[in-house]
């Protein structure tokens, strides 16, 4: 028995007026923001408009520090770092929920087949009967709303990609900050256990001198103290350099008994990082790509939501075949088909699709907030790690200095000793002075690292130019 629910060709009728209408996406197309930003940096001078372009390669940025033990680090990282590997997953995810939103664009295509026996009334025969049967839909994308999800799963796949290189920039960093910090510490342990050592032996000397009756008990209490505190700030550096350690463990998916970092034998060298850096290097921050990309899947969704206002028009076939036997199946009486539109529209809601949309707007007046506060904050970064890199170096100068002199204090107090006019414990004072000046040049080193190591983190991750770049906005 042939039946159809409407006429072949008002179904193809049908088919080509939604095509034709199919043109036209409900909502508003996205624009990419334009924002009032300074034409230079505050702090540097040699700067211009940014756009985010976080697609460009950045190369092994920590290759600066010319350390080996920081490079093997940064590579396990890279391979295994839980951080990472979550990020990486999520981008993922959102690689398969594009292809789930592009697919449909396209029909569906099914098959069936079902065998039922039973007894039709009282008394008769059992019978038996095979259907086999395949069905097409496809839902006519008349006003993009199929559409404005694909675009929705191309910004969320986008931002989603941003995220991950801000994440393993972020974790690099990190790495990078708490192994510099640890190298400082281990040039600070060993000041610190010479500093113990030469107050060891000044309160064996003053113990002499007490001994002879040259000093009173109050110079000797003054002189242990003095090495009880040495001793208590190598044991508190110690602490510092374990929890440090422990820090590099975790992020490199380790527990903590897995790593033993060996002491360093004197930090990396501190880089030199232009003042005049190209202006490009702020359009490379993920976090400011993301946060677009962000803007744009709002956008998306305000179409998305503003298509329910309308009705969905879904296109159907069917055939197949139906008998008591296999054999039937090939006689014409036998064969069953269906072809029709379908219309579905929403006639009363109680204002729902009204509040779905005033949602997605809302959305998108908050991702627009986020990404201006995203480009204030990155602009902020980079000139605060920019002012911190210029008066860091000179506190660093001023320290130099007060070394220099500390250690001209030490020589000429040797030479006083070596002449009879002072005792070695003049000399043991001066090089514990000159001990502690480098300890505080050290912490203001250890600040500069942070500092280098932050500065490349605002701007995208080195300042070295590239060739070629492609925003992972565009396509």
């Amino acid at each position: 028995m042939n039946r159809t629910t409407r006429p072949l060709k008002f179904s193809l009728a049908s088919a080509l007026a939604a095509l034709a209408l199919a043109g036209c996406a409900a909502g508003p197309d996205y624009v990419r923001p334009k924002l009032d930003i300074p034409a230079q940096f505050k702090e540097d001078g040699r700067w211009k408009t940014a756009e985010p372009q976080d697609a460009m390669p950045r190369g092994d940025w920590w290759n600066v520090y010319q350390d080996a033990g920081l490079n093997r680090l940064m590579d396990t990282l890279n391979r295994q770092s839980p951080t990472i590997a979550q990020a990486e997953a999520q981008y993922r995810e959102a690689q398969a929920q594009l292809r789930q939103a592009e697919a449909s664009l396209f029909p569906s295509l099914s098959a069936t087949a079902s065998r039922s026996h039973g007894v039709a009334t009282a008394g008769a025969g059992a019978s038996t009967a095979y259907n086999l049967g395949l069905s097409a839909n496809w839902e006519v994308d008349l006003w993009g709303a199929v559409r404005r999800a694909v675009e929705a799963g191309e910004a969320k796949q986008q931002a989603s990609q941003a995220q991950l290189a801000a994440i393993r920039l972020s974790s690099q960093a990190q790495l990078a900050t708490a192994y510099l910090q640890l190298t400082v510490a281990d040039a600070q342990l060993a000041n610190l256990r010479q500093s113990e050592q030469l107050l060891a032996n000044s309160l064996q000397l003053t113990r002499n001198q007490y001994a002879a009756g040259i000093v009173g008990d109050d110079a000797v209490a003054s002189a242990e103290s003095q090495w009880k505190t040495a001793q208590a700030a190598v044991v508190d550096k110690r602490l510092t350099r374990a929890q440090l350690e422990h820090a590099i463990a975790a992020q490199l998916g380790l527990a903590p008994a897995g790593l033993t970092l060996p002491e360093a034998a004197q930090p990396p060298r501190l880089p030199q990082i232009p003042a005049g850096l190209p202006s490009t290097l702020l359009e490379r921050r993920p976090d400011v790509a993301a946060a677009e990309r962000n803007m744009a899947l709002a956008n998306a969704e305000i179409g998305i939501a503003k298509t329910a206002y309308f009705p969905t028009l879904t296109l159907g076939a069917s055939g197949g075949y139906r008998g008591s036997s296999f054999a039937d199946w090939v006689s014409l009486p036998n064969r069953i088909w269906s072809i029709g539109p379908s219309l579905a529209l929403t006639l009363f809601d109680a204002g729902l699709h009204r509040a779905q949309t005033d949602q997605a707007i809302a959305a998108y007046d908050a991702s627009a907030a986020s990404y201006r506060q995203t480009v204030l904050a990155a602009l902020q970064g980079v000139e605060d790690n920019l002012s911190a890199q210029s008066l860091l170096h000179e506190e660093a100068g001023l320290q130099s200095d007060a070394l220099a002199a500390a250690r001209r204090a030490e020589t000429v107090s040797l030479n006083q000793y070596k002449a009879g006019t002072v005792s070695y414990l003049n000399v043991l004072t001066t090089q514990n002075v000159r001990i502690n000046s480098e300890n505080t040049l050290w912490n203001v080193k250890s600040r500069q690292y942070t500092a280098s190591v932050s500065l490349i983190a605002a701007l995208g991750g080195s300042w070295q130019t590239a060739d070629a770049a492609t925003d992972i906005g565009h396509k």
